[in-house]
């Protein structure tokens, strides 16, 4: 989510609206999909050729060193799938067109930022390995961050301008003014702590002739978030004179902001307001915007999730997700970060996204090759309600195996529509796929890559699935691999377990010493 405009509006009067801190000794609450991104965006960070994973884990591990060297204790929480009502699509198609275009422009030598595909995964991989707590919420996580910070009375962290709307407690902290690289010590001490901004919601609503709090959730979405974007708003903004109030140069580019913000401070509460804004709008649509705006406007309210439980306790409970009947191993897998939101999307919506990266536009988008292992994940995801587990594969509606992807071609997206395949039939349950053995788990696996068992016994343990997945590559025409390719891509798999080996002697870890063993072959 975002409202338009409003970041820069407060950041341009940052001496009104943020105090300064010096964090230490706390708990924060980190929006983990605003984190990932500023990290990968602002480290210099090669982007053009598939992602400088490497350096980027290195950044996130020196980032949250920074904080434990502070006694600061993050939480992690990254946003999970699409909004199960799917109110936010159309957002969504605009921005993956925006991607498309800034893929583009890098991929002909030009500018611009586009995360590689893997980054999240890696982000993930590195808290793990730090032991930092985070959780994957069931859909957009930003209600469930202001409720947990809330309940601990701690700081946000992230750079989304709807945390400037939220009624927080201790305050957000927006990411670019969080100085985590310039650590300084308390005078006459050796405690560390980092410099950075915290937003006064209250400093705000003061500036604003100490205009009720309660307002701001309604300018939210009179203004433009990601969930509202109605043209007969643009009716009342054109057709109410909106007062500026004393703006200072800075707010001509600011125009709607000041505005809306000045005239909302006049009434009392958000009943009077909303009242007011129908009287500009037809009176056969006032009903229709009236309910799409009061629900638009719960965005804001706090969440059911109690997030505290599954940091405590393990146990996430949304209820969301609860209703939809899934399996409760794919529920924790997915809070645990261990199944992606491409899961969730595929289950609740029967759509999913294919990230876009920067490759050829003229091409064939790399996911194509994928095809058919998304089509066999597809078919293990049918089966998630009990009364369909005895189903014959025919015997299921047509409608029920077709699942649509939102994907690249050249620089336009389309909505592909894409069968599902059946697999095995003793694989097919999914309730029940976390019960099978690990052999037929590993049959499952080579029967959808398409790659023997006899080709892999050869093969180290720690690089078996490299290599089989190699081997599905090489066998599609797609890929068009050349020998340098594939030399190039062993060399890969090599470079990283032998690096290992190089400079850290006497570590007891077989992977290394495998890899010296398929490079010598």
């Amino acid at each position: 989510m975002g409202i338009r405009g409003l970041m820069s509006f407060v950041e341009d009067h940052s001496n009104e609206f943020f105090i300064d801190l010096k964090l230490r000794d706390t708990k924060i609450i980190i929006d983990g999909y605003a984190l990932f991104h500023r990290l990968c965006f602002n480290s210099n960070l090669e982007l053009r050729y598939g992602g400088d994973y490497d350096s980027f884990a290195d950044v996130v591990q020196k980032f949250f060193e920074s904080l434990f060297a502070c006694n600061i204790c993050p939480y992690v929480v990254l946003d999970g799938g699409c909004d199960i009502s799917d109110k936010k699509l159309t957002t969504l198609k605009d921005r993956i067109r925006e991607k498309i275009q800034t893929a583009h422009s890098l991929s002909v030598g030009g500018g611009g930022y586009v995360c590689p595909l893997l980054i999240r995964e890696v982000f993930i991989q590195v808290l793990i390995k730090l032991r930092v707590c985070f959780v994957q919420c069931f859909s957009e996580a930003d209600r469930d961050i202001m409720t947990l910070a809330n309940h601990w009375n701690c700081p946000v962290l992230s750079s989304d301008s709807d945390f400037c709307i939220f009624d927080l407690k201790t305050g957000f902290c927006p990411l670019n003014s969080f100085q985590w690289r310039n650590m300084n010590t308390i005078k006459g001490t050796k405690d560390y702590y980092i410099p950075a901004k915290c937003f006064s919601l209250d400093a705000l609503c003061h500036y604003f002739n100490n205009m009720n709090k309660a307002l701001l959730p309604l300018f939210a979405v009179l203004c433009g978030n990601d969930y509202i974007n109605l043209p007969i708003m643009e009716r009342f903004l054109s057709t109410v004179r909106l007062p500026l109030g004393a703006a200072s140069s800075k707010g001509r580019r600011h125009h709607r902001v000041l505005g809306l913000l000045n005239w909302l401070s006049r009434f009392a509460d958000p009943t009077e307001a909303l009242d007011n804004v129908l009287k500009y709008l037809p009176k056969k649509n006032q009903e229709n915007i009236k309910q799409l705006l009061c629900c638009s406007m719960e965005e804001y309210q706090q969440s059911q999730v109690k997030l505290q439980d599954f940091f405590q306790c393990g146990t996430y409970v949304c209820p969301d997700a609860l209703n939809l009947g899934l399996p409760e191993w794919v529920l924790v897998a997915l809070a645990k970060g261990q199944l992606s939101p491409f899961i969730s999307d595929a289950l609740v919506l029967r759509r999913t996204i294919l990230h876009t990266q920067v490759e050829n536009m003229q091409q064939p988008n790399a996911h194509k090759i994928s095809l058919p292992i998304r089509q066999i994940i597809y078919g293990l995801l049918l089966n998630v309600s009990p009364h369909l587990e005895n189903m014959s594969w025919n015997a299921l509606p047509s409608q029920t195996l077709v699942f649509s992807e939102v994907e690249r071609i050249n620089k336009n997206i389309i909505t592909s529509m894409v069968d599902a395949v059946e697999p095995p039939r003793d694989h097919s349950v999914l309730r029940k796929l976390t019960e099978l053995s690990l052999a037929r788990k590993q049959i499952l696996l080579l029967e959808t890559l398409k790659v023997k068992q006899t080709i892999l016994d050869p093969i180290p343990t720690s690089l078996k699935l490299p290599i089989a997945v190699s081997c599905y590559w090489l066998q599609h025409r797609e890929a068009k691999a050349k020998l340098h390719h594939l030399q190039a891509l062993l060399l890969g798999m090599l470079m990283g377990p032998l690096q290992a080996m190089i400079n850290g002697p006497g570590i007891v870890d077989p992977a290394p010493r495998q890899a010296q063993c398929l490079a010598a072959r």
